[in-house]
């Protein structure tokens, strides 16, 4: 049995897509890896920061990263300090015109997701039209997404302060540098309860990049996770006493 290993073309398949989720559960990684992983087949990505409630870890920080013409970072004008002030940049509205795919990484919870009120009448037109995804990203390793049922709380915080429906879920489930194939299973098992409780699709599940190989090696895993769509992805987003 071989494992289903995905790419980022096959989660970005809307022009908009939209990262939501409790705090400190990966939504900025999974926004660069996915960004990153598209500019690298020549699409035009536009990714936006919208975390206007966590200093420490926003995709601002990372230009680095980013060093592609392939790839438009839109950033709040006092991303890259540590000022919450939310001034949100009109170039944020040039998202609903640009050709190519458009990821936006939100801040943390139903407070992060506020931010997206403001492009609530532009969002609905694409959900309308059947153009936007809206992805909730779970870790069962963080602080109030523990349980199934906490998972599902904050998601509805969420949608509730949004006023937009969620049409999917990715499992991020993971402890960093701790992180084993035994985590990345209990994780897929766990999103999977998740996703039914929501009645939504499970789509993914990260998988550190540097264990893929012995994943693919590994009958128990491939046991374990066998309906698991995998998405591998670097660790790109550092705290700061780690950077």
């Amino acid at each position: 049995m071989s494992l289903h290993l995905l790419k980022a073309a096959d989660l970005i398949t809307k022009p908009i897509t939209v990262i939501v989720g409790h705090y400190g559960v990966g939504k900025t990684n999974l926004s660069l890896n996915l960004s990153i992983d598209l500019a690298a087949t020549s699409q035009q990505v536009m990714l936006v920061d919208l975390d206007v409630v966590n200093p420490y870890f926003r995709s601002s920080d990372h230009h680095e990263e980013l060093a592609t013409d392939q790839v438009k970072l839109v950033a709040p004008t006092f991303a890259g300090t540590t000022l919450d002030t939310p001034a949100l940049p009109p170039e944020i509205a040039a998202a609903f015109e640009h050709e190519g795919p458009v990821i936006i990484d939100v801040g943390g919870d139903d407070v992060g997701a506020t931010a997206l009120g403001v492009y609530h009448d532009q969002l609905q037109r694409f959900a309308d039209a059947g153009e936007l995804a809206f992805y909730y990203v779970v870790n069962r390793n963080r602080n109030l997404t523990e349980t199934p049922a906490g998972a599902v709380n904050v998601a509805r915080e969420i949608e509730a302060t949004t006023r937009l429906t969620l049409t999917g879920v990715i499992n991020n489930s993971n402890l960093v540098d701790e992180t084993d194939l035994s985590i990345v299973a209990h994780g897929y098992r766990f999103a999977r309860e998740v996703a039914a409780e929501m009645e939504l699709p499970l789509l993914a599940t990260t998988i550190p990049i540097a264990l893929t190989p012995a994943a693919q090696a590994a009958p128990e895993f491939t046991e374990a996770a066998a309906d698991a769509a995998l998405y591998p992805i670097t660790r790109l987003v550092l705290p700061p006493w780690d950077a």
